[in-house]
């Protein structure tokens, strides 16, 4: 056997791997990311990181999921960060940020659900749905919580930490 068919016979599993979209590793070395987690897929079977986050909502936390975002890569940028959240129009929590975050790439609006977290940059404040809204013009949409959304039904004014806890 010459050498160009010595070649082509050690990249024919690499070839046929990457024909599948299989991640290939060498021996002993995890194909599976970081700390052994697979990465999400989107559409364009592109790698898609997700950030988690922890919200301490007076004394209950709850972990949410920021999307693969560049608005939602800034906002975690800012943590941690203590804020006061105030209530408006019985759906959300909402807190001006210490400044605004980058929209751009970013969808003109969004129709938020129970549980989104988004950044509304008409004003440049965060907002926390805790009930269901309608379509707004300039909401980007951060990421949603994993669970324990009614922990935001409570008076104002509701002091939160917001902190990294995985990238």
């Amino acid at each position: 056997m010459g050498p160009a068919a010595a070649a082509v016979e050690r990249l024919s599993p690499l070839i046929l791997a990457a024909a599948l979209g299989c991640t290939v590793a060498p021996a002993g070395v995890s194909a599976t990311g970081a700390a052994g987690q697979e990465p999400t897929r989107g559409a364009s079977d592109r790698e898609v990181r997700t950030m988690k986050i922890r919200v301490n909502i007076e004394g209950t936390a709850i972990t949410a999921t920021l999307l693969d975002t560049g608005a939602s890569r800034d906002f975690a940028s800012l943590l941690p960060l203590a804020l006061t959240l105030r209530d408006y129009a019985a759906t959300e929590k909402i807190s001006d940020l210490p400044r605004r975050l980058s929209t751009e790439g970013a969808p003109p609006g969004s129709d938020p659900s129970v549980g989104d977290i988004a950044y509304y940059s008409p004003w440049g404040n965060l907002a926390l749905f805790y009930g269901d809204s309608g379509y707004a013009s300039g909401l980007v949409k951060l990421g949603k919580f994993d669970s324990g959304v009614e922990a935001l039904k409570r008076p104002d004014p509701v002091t939160v930490t917001i902190e990294l806890i995985e990238k």
